[in-house]
C-alpha cells in the first residue's frame, strides 16, 4: 500500500443456508481488521450454531492484527460448536495460514459453493 492510500474494509453479510457468509473486500490489517470482527460478531450473534463462509478472495494483504481476528473467532465458534470455512485464493493469506501451521486449524475452500456444500453436509 502507498502511504496515503486509503483502502477500507468492506463486508458483505447475508444468510445463505446452511450458513452466513461474508465476502470481505481489502486490506485485513489494524485499520481494516476491527470491521470484520464486528461484522462476524454480528454473525455469530443471529446463528444457532454459526456456521460461517469467510469469503477472502479479494483481501490482498493480512497482518497479524487480521490474522488475531481469525483466530479469536475460530476458537470462539469452536467453543460455541459451530463451524468456519475460509474461502481462499492462492496467494498471501493462503500462505500466511501455512507459514504459521493455522491451515492445520482452518478448514479451507476455494469458493462459496464449496464452502456450503461442505457445511450442509456435515448438517
Amino acid at each position: 500500500m502507498h502511504i496515503g492510500q486509503v483502502r477500507p474494509v468492506v463486508v458483505r453479510r447475508w444468510r445463505e443456508d446452511p450458513c452466513t457468509v461474508l465476502h470481505v473486500v481489502g486490506d485485513l490489517d489494524v485499520a481494516g481488521a476491527p470491521r470484520l470482527r464486528a461484522e462476524l460478531e454480528q454473525a455469530i450473534a443471529e446463528a444457532d450454531p454459526p456456521n460461517l463462509v469467510v469469503d477472502l478472495t479479494e483481501v490482498p494483504f493480512c497482518d497479524s492484527v487480521g490474522l488475531g481476528v481469525l483466530v479469536a473467532t475460530l476458537n470462539r465458534i469452536h467453543h460455541i460448536h459451530g463451524r468456519m470455512i475460509l474461502v481462499l485464493g492462492p496467494g498471501m493469506i493462503r500462505h500466511l495460514l501455512m507459514i504459521t501451521n493455522l491451515d492445520r486449524h482452518f478448514e479451507t475452500s476455494e469458493s462459496i459453493g464449496e464452502a456450503r456444500t461442505a457445511l450442509g453436509s456435515a448438517a
